[in-house]
């Protein structure tokens, strides 16, 4: 963010010591006395300005506690004047965060008699790595030696606005601090991948970065504490006498429930350090601080570490490394947990089940849990019908089709599917027109050939009349069929039913070609039932079985039936194949029915247990596929 910087506006005139070629032992005295920002920077920059010689101007550029704006603190000298020369310079400083120096430019001001030019000189203040400030300067010509001389100056006196920034900083920047730690503790143990290695990883960092002589982490398995992980070190012997005064300080850490430093400062909390002071002995570190590590009150395992003599465990370290050990204890039992076996992660979870079950409180975890054996209780020992379903098809026992007895049009039709109709009942005609004519014309041909005949014996031409009576003959079974397509003109019912399908209606003078069908009929009194049976059923579908069908139309009513015929072949339907059974109904006198009605039907098997009904599918396809994978 570019500071805002207004260097325009001079402060008002302070101290006289804190004015150009003031007394500097007065400025002294006033920057040890100072008790706001505003005068200690102002007499500092004085005694700058007097220890580096021959300044023309200069500023002081500080970050406000808490925000990201910069504003001047101080000027030298403190009289009104155009400062914005020293803008760029200072913005210059701020953007690279090293020090700058440059000629001044010409628009600023002109060069010196002898024409050599003034020189801008500044340098960013600094507070931990960030840069907080910065710190301008106009200065006469000088030679090089001298102007290095002017900027390590200014390096060291900035020191005295650093410890100025850290007595008036953010009150939550320690926070900030501990907090940024923490997180890079965290990112560094999630890089690795596997456990070994990000646990060396974690703790050679902390040693690094917290200046521990040893830091070494430890992992419960089961009720004992085992070395995991030692700082700065690959491989390590477990059995080394340090390793195992270690893990007893672990264990005293992980007893008591809480960390333990040893030696502490104050003795406020009483805790058990026998083990530490053991450790401390063999190892000849100056302080030693485990930190147990937990995940939902249950120990995951323990970091401990060593500083060297004259470097205890101060209260902001303490107070790091518990922040530090709350968040790590639940990563390690999640890191550790992903790689543990299938049986390991069945064991915990019968394990955790079972503390639930008997432990304490859970009171509906363990209802649920004796709702869930009653449950399979009576499931194991409770038998039930076990019907397999199907669905089903109404059709009429005898369906009798109706077809065009020969080509023609249709004239008129006065029933349609869906209609009841009697045996007899017209249910079309066809147009007979063309059959009328052509019987007048065979009656006329006739007539001709029985005159001619009669002429051929009264001249006694036997070989005439014969040839006439076979003409004859032809003429007659030509009327004959004539007349009998005729007669079937008119469309009739063969037996009392149902239309089940055919409709005229629509096609009044429309051909039809011989044996093109017209109607389906079917009894009204006599239905079969042909259902799909899924293969999956069909082992345990036998011919005798009883069952019963709801139909989707009349859902109220059940009708009971009696399977007749099997099919062995099979019809794919949705990706399922299904095979074709038939069955007759037991009692359709008073039935409502109608051919094509559809439901679902339940076929009775046997009497089985409940728990092998509901689990036939489940164990079915469990054989199935271990058949397929087993080799």
């Amino acid at each position: 963010m570019k500071p805002e910087i207004g260097l325009s506006e001079p402060r008002p005139a302070g101290d006289a010591a804190a004015r150009h070629g003031g007394d500097v032992e007065l400025a002294w005295r006033q920057f040890g006395a100072a008790d706001t920002p505003e005068v200690f920077c102002r007499n500092w920059l004085a005694l700058q300005c007097h220890l580096i010689g021959v300044v023309n101007d200069a500023v002081v550029v500080l970050q406000k506690p808490g925000t990201q704006t910069f504003a001047p603190l101080a000027y030298w000298p403190e009289v009104r004047r155009d400062r914005s020369h020293l803008s760029a310079v200072g913005d210059l400083a701020l953007r690279n965060g090293r020090g700058v120096v440059q000629p001044r430019t010409e628009e600023h001001a002109g060069a010196t008699a002898a024409g050599r030019p003034d020189y801008q000189i500044a340098y960013p203040v600094r507070l931990d790595g960030e840069v907080r400030g910065v710190v301008a300067l106009d200065l006469a010509w000088r030679d090089e030696a001298a102007l290095q001389a002017a900027m390590r100056q200014l390096q060291w006196g900035a020191g005295w606005l650093e410890v100025l920034l850290r007595r008036h900083a953010d009150p939550m920047e320690a926070v900030r601090q501990r907090l940024k730690l923490v997180l890079q503790f965290v990112s560094v143990f999630l890089e690795r991948a596997d456990l070994q290695g990000a646990a060396t990883a974690l703790v050679t960092e902390i040693a690094s970065q917290l200046g521990c002589d040893r830091v070494v982490l430890g992992l419960m398995r089961g009720r004992k504490i085992r070395i995991e992980a030692v700082s700065n070190t690959v491989q390590f012997d477990r059995h080394a006498n340090l390793l195992r005064c270690t893990e007893q300080a672990m264990l005293e850490a992980l007893d008591q429930g809480e960390p333990v430093v040893h030696p502490a400062e104050r003795d406020e909390r009483l805790v058990v350090t026998f083990a530490h002071a053991e450790l401390l002995q063999l190892s000849g570190a100056g302080g030693i601080a485990t930190f147990p590590l937990l995940h939902d009150d249950r120990p995951v395992g323990a970091l401990t570490l060593e500083r060297a003599p004259g470097y205890p465990f101060d209260p902001p370290s303490i107070e790091l490394l518990s922040g530090l050990a709350a968040m790590l204890g639940p990563l390690l039992d999640l890191r550790r947990a992903q790689h543990r076996s299938l049986p390991a992660h069945l064991a915990e979870a019968v394990g955790g089940v079972w503390q639930r079950l008997v432990g304490p409180g859970n009171a509906g975890f363990k209802f649920f849990a004796a709702l869930l054996l009653g449950l399979a209780l009576f499931l194991s020992l409770v038998e039930g019908d076990y019907r397999a379903s199907a669905n089903v098809r109404v059709e009429g026992e005898v369906q009798r089709v109706v077809t065009a007895p020969f080509q023609g049009y249709v004239l008129e039709t006065s029933r349609r599917a869906g209609d009841t109709v009697a045996k007899g009942e017209v249910l079309a005609r066809l147009d007979d027109r063309d059959l009328r004519l052509e019987r007048i014309r065979l009656i006329a041909q006739r007539d001709q050939l029985v005159k001619q005949q009669r002429e051929a014996m009264s001249n006694r031409d036997r070989a005439r009349t014969l040839v006439l009576g076979s003409q004859i003959d032809q003429a007659e079974a030509q009327l004959a069929l004539v007349e009998e397509k005729l007669a079937r003109t008119r469309i009739v019912a063969p037996f009392d039913g149902v239309l089940i399908s055919g409709d005229l209606t629509q096609s009044l003078g429309a051909p039809l070609e011989r044996g093109q069908v017209l109607f389906e009929v079917a009894p009204l009194d006599a239905y079969r039932v042909v259902l799909q049976v899924d293969e999956h059923d069909i082992s345990d579908v036998r011919l005798g079985q009883h069952g019963a069908l709801v139909l989707q139309s009349m859902p109220e009513n059940r009708y009971p039936f009696t399977l007749t015929k099997i099919t062995p072949v099979t019809t794919a339907k949705e990706g399922r194949n299904f095979f074709r059974a038939e069955a007759k109904l037991d009692a359709t006198k008073s039935a409502p029915l109608r051919p094509g009605m559809e439901g679902v039907a339940k076929i009775e098997i046997e009497q089985r247990l409940l728990i092998r009904i509901w689990a036939r599918e489940l164990v079915n396809w469990l054989r199935l596929k271990a058949w397929a994978w087993l080799p």
